[in-house]
């Protein structure tokens, strides 16, 4: 028989208050001096969503590859059968823990198959200061916060470790998040991962942007994405760019999904029809900067002083930036 019980039952436990007063009673029990609790977190089956435990130390390791591996039922989380449903988790990051305090941790982890492989949800680290670098956005109950800059696989070890503490926090406010495209359908902005990138030569002046030079580095970066944009679409949402497909329709400051384009000093447009592209590049024009409808913006400032960076507009809001940000190297560098 199953029992439900009423916050009155549970001691008038019924506010985000009230739990968390109850919380820190615990918090401040007295505990060994040398012992802190760990707690592992990784990337489910979704390539969405967000597990955790915790384990116990008396010794805090020097740095992140000497805490221990360990492993987790991968059957309930989607990586796994449960004949054979070990999943090992190797730490890959870490983090000081802002809900338990003291010398408490947030370890990130990747994910290996029992035979030591790299998962392949991970294609492979922050404080509760999401209050900081949150913003409201440009739709109701819509809002946004901001990692990095940092480089790589570290600017998305901390886009998920900001999830997680988005999520952590949301609880004690009794709050719901979501990180979907298109939450609600209507005539209204859906909600992105926009992706600032650069590269030492798009960051130094004299080479990033150049009227004279066709192939400077930002302009021949953007032709890049522009080639590989079918790609991209498929890498940016977590569904192959169904999730994305809602929200990349050509209005409420999107591009269309169909269209890569781009505005620099030239109106680079491919139109996309499978495989075939329509290419309009090189029509001399200025007023695509700054431009929220493009496929990529270039900021007015990076425009008017000839470096800097590219925001790639496209990822969605739930997208997994490991694989944003391995597409955007793979594209313009590699």
């Amino acid at each position: 028989m199953r029992r439900s019980y009423s916050p009155e039952m549970l001691g008038g436990v019924s506010t985000p208050a009230d739990r968390k007063s109850l919380l820190a009673r615990y918090l401040e029990l007295p505990n060994k001096a040398e012992q802190f609790q760990v707690t592992y977190i990784w990337i489910d089956g979704s390539g969405e969503h967000m597990r955790c435990k915790t384990m116990t130390l008396s010794e805090e390791p020097a740095k992140v590859e000497d805490y221990p591996i360990w492993n987790f039922d991968g059957s309930s989380t989607g990586q796994a059968e449960g004949s054979n449903s070990d999943v090992y988790l190797y730490p890959a990051s870490i983090f000081r823990d802002p809900f338990t305090r003291g010398n408490n941790k947030l370890l990130l982890c990747e994910t290996y198959t029992y035979d030591k492989k790299p998962h392949c949800e991970l294609q492979t680290t922050v404080s509760a200061n999401i209050y900081e670098m949150v913003t409201s956005n440009a739709s109701v109950r819509s809002w946004e916060f901001q990692v990095g800059p940092l480089e790589g696989v570290e600017a998305a070890d901390h886009l998920w470790m900001a999830r997680y503490l988005l999520h952590r926090v949301a609880e004690d406010f009794n709050v719901v998040i979501t990180f979907d495209p298109k939450p609600v359908a209507g005539n209204w902005n859906g909600a992105g991962a926009h992706t600032n990138y650069s590269t030492l030569s798009m960051r130094t002046k004299g080479i990033g942007i150049d009227p004279d030079l066709l192939f400077s580095a930002i302009t021949a970066a953007i032709e890049k994405l522009a080639l590989a944009h079918d790609e991209h679409i498929k890498a940016y949402d977590p569904h192959q760019g169904s999730d994305n497909m809602r929200r990349l329709t050509g209005h409420h400051e999107t591009s269309s999904i169909k269209d890569f384009s781009s505005a620099l000093l030239w109106n680079i447009t491919f139109k996309h029809v499978g495989f075939s592209h329509r290419r309009d590049v090189f029509v001399f024009f200025c007023q695509g900067v700054a431009n929220r409808g493009a496929s990529i913006r270039i900021p007015r400032q990076v425009s008017d002083e000839g470096y800097g960076y590219l925001e790639d507009r496209r990822p969605s809001a739930n997208c997994d930036p490991y694989a944003v940000t391995m597409m955007l190297v793979k594209t313009t560098i590699c």
